[in-house]
């Protein structure tokens, strides 16, 4: 199994995980905070175009956000 499948993997079962602990999509946004914030906390430890990088991403993630929002579909 690749990297990508075990992180895939992982990443399904703590989404089972929330879902399960707080059933209210509403409540999953403070974990997702949460989640961009350590992950940001990973960037900092790198070098500044990591970060630089990273907010790059959160722009990306924005424009996923508006098409899924737009067409009812990721990707």
């Amino acid at each position: 199994m690749s990297k990508e499948d075990e992180l895939r993997e992982e990443l399904t079962a703590i989404a089972k995980l929330i879902a399960r602990h707080q059933s209210d999509p509403r409540t999953w946004l403070s974990w997702l905070v949460y989640l961009l914030a350590r992950l940001e906390e990973q960037t900092t430890a790198g070098s500044p175009t990591d970060r630089a990088t990273f907010i790059e991403m959160l722009s990306a993630l924005q424009d996923e956000i508006r098409n899924r929002r737009n067409t009812g579909g990721w990707h």
